[in-house]
């Protein structure tokens, strides 16, 4: 069975995933997966649920959301992003070419090119470099080269129009001072009210030090602090080929200003926009190891995030995802990644009181391990009594991989799952493989969720096997909360759960085209 340490080279998850998926044509099954959604798609206006505005709550719960809301703007219909093949055949989105040009821009508008050692710092693991750190970057418009060494810092602020390079993972490491305080970020961006631009963060490892915190009950602080990398209200930003160690939150958050908890309908004003992830490992994460909040058009590709701490929640409670799309964040695109032993190895969600994460595109994932492979939902939009979610729309899936899904530590009460769809819609999931343990219990529960009012979604090309002792492979939820317009085309058991799908009462549209089972137990 594969197994995914936290040294994988993400570089090598696109030919590990044709390996197992047999090397089908990628570019036919985006266009197909392309074509299926326009064909569910419908508009947000028809879905306004009862209550939408969330009045209720506690007093401080209502004031907080009017304090929210004066830091918020109203979600929109945004232009919704997709995925094309580039000529070196890589799938990447339709946005990137602007990405690249500003690229080049950043790098016509840096001046000079300094070294970090010359203004003073050493990479001993011992000497305080913050003060050389600060000078060597000055106002910006500058390359910082951080050569091989571990070099102690209390925080790093960078100013638009920044670069800096060490010289590769493992070899330069940057790491947090003892006496840093619990919310501090690592290396984020200079100013997160007024915003920064063009900055490039590269070959280089982040140790956020949490030993330095001792046996506390939680690791992080509040908001956006406590991470390894923070990008807060960044437009045109690069991490690439970067290892985070053992963050008291988040290895890298692409992130607005402020975390926004207005409600359902609104995205807090100073987002990030325009950020490539790529080549970037991660572990040790007190809650996700990459993570997007209230910000448009992020790239992730070719990453490898595996066995967080969870220390950023109370012990058994922890929703530590390896890649999570959270509240207000609108075309992401995740290309050819990879979790291990998460809570969740890609999740798309949003708190109750905030929008939910929306038009995101999946090329191509390998789950190893994760209680919940892949995770979508909006909290507190789940049951028949509660406001639907305004904003939970547009996944796009192709080309997945889910591999023994588990129970785990980290959500102690939490059941293993492929895949779980909950309140989301207009959903294509396209050419997903599920490989279980034929002699793990997963006690009857099913490999795949389609659940509380989620609408408009699309299996098609699911294969399965050695799920057993689940209770069926495919569980579409029935009853008061039931699931609805759902079609599941194309799919191959074997080895596996008795029932291939199992369909709940009441609901009213579902169509089933070519199933096949087979068994074979010798």
């Amino acid at each position: 069975m594969l197994y995914l340490e936290k040294n994988h080279d993400p570089r090598r998850n696109s030919a590990i995933l044709a390996e197992i998926t047999n090397q089908f044509d990628l570019t036919k099954a985006i266009q197909e997966t392309e074509q299926l959604f326009n064909k569910i798609l419908v508009s947000k206006t028809s879905h306004r649920g009862k209550d939408g505005n969330h009045s209720t709550g506690t007093l401080s719960q209502k004031m907080a959301a009017f304090f929210f809301r004066l830091l918020s703007t109203y979600t929109t219909t945004d232009s919704r992003g997709r995925v094309k093949i580039d000529k070196a055949g890589d799938v990447v989105p339709d946005w990137k070419d602007l990405l690249d040009n500003e690229f080049t821009n950043l790098k016509n508008n840096v001046i000079q090119e300094v070294n970090v050692v010359d203004f003073g710092a050493i990479g001993d693991g011992k000497t305080d470099n913050t003060l050389a750190f600060k000078k060597a970057i000055g106002n910006g418009k500058v390359k910082v080269m951080v050569p091989a060494g571990v070099f102690i810092t209390k925080g790093i602020q960078l100013p638009s129009y920044t670069m800096l390079v060490g010289a590769g993972k493992g070899v330069t490491t940057i790491k947090l001072h003892d006496s840093a305080k619990k919310g501090t970020r690592l290396i984020t961006n200079a100013n997160h009210w007024k915003g920064n631009n063009h900055l490039f963060v590269g070959a280089l490892s982040l140790d956020w030090n949490v030993e330095r915190l001792g046996d506390v009950a939680k690791t992080s602080t509040w908001g956006n602090h406590s991470s390894c990398l923070t990008y807060a209200n960044v437009t045109y930003g690069w991490v690439k080929d970067v290892e985070a160690m053992n963050p008291g939150l988040h290895c890298f958050d692409i992130s607005s200003t402020l975390y926004s908890y207005a409600g359902d309908g609104f995205r807090a004003r100073g987002g990030s926009k325009y950020v490539w992830l790529d080549n970037l490992n991660g572990y040790g994460f007190g809650d996700d190891g990459i993570t997007t909040h209230h910000s448009d058009y992020i790239f992730i590709s070719r990453c490898h995030m595996c066995d967080p701490s969870g220390r950023a929640h109370k012990k058994g409670f922890s929703n530590s995802n390896g890649f999570e799309v959270d509240d207000g964040s609108r075309n992401v695109v995740l290309v050819n990644n990879s979790s291990s032993s998460c809570f969740g190895g890609v999740e798309i969600k949003a708190h109750e009181n905030s929008s939910a994460a929306s038009n995101v595109h999946i090329i191509g994932h390998i789950s190893v391990n994760d209680n919940r492979s892949f995770n979508f939902r909006h909290i507190g939009h789940h049951k028949s009594t509660d406001a639907e979610s305004k904003t939970a729309y547009n996944i796009c899936a192709t080309n997945l991989v889910a591999i023994t899904p588990t129970f785990t530590e980290l959500y102690k009460d939490s059941t293993p799952r492929g895949m779980v769809v909950s309140a989301y819609k207009n959903i294509v999931i396209n050419h997903f493989t599920l490989i279980g343990d034929p002699n793990y219990d997963y006690k009857g529960h099913p490999a795949i969720a389609v659940q509380y009012r989620a609408r408009n979604v699309i299996l098609k090309n699911i294969s399965v096997k050695d799920f057993k002792k689940a209770g069926s492979d495919i569980k579409v939820f029935g009853g008061k909360n039931r699931a609805d317009s759902i079609q599941i085309c194309n799919v191959t058991s074997r080895n596996s759960a008795p029932k291939v799908i199992n369909v709940g009462s009441g609901i009213e549209d579902v169509t089933i085209e070519n199933t096949k089972s087979v068994h074979n137990y010798l």
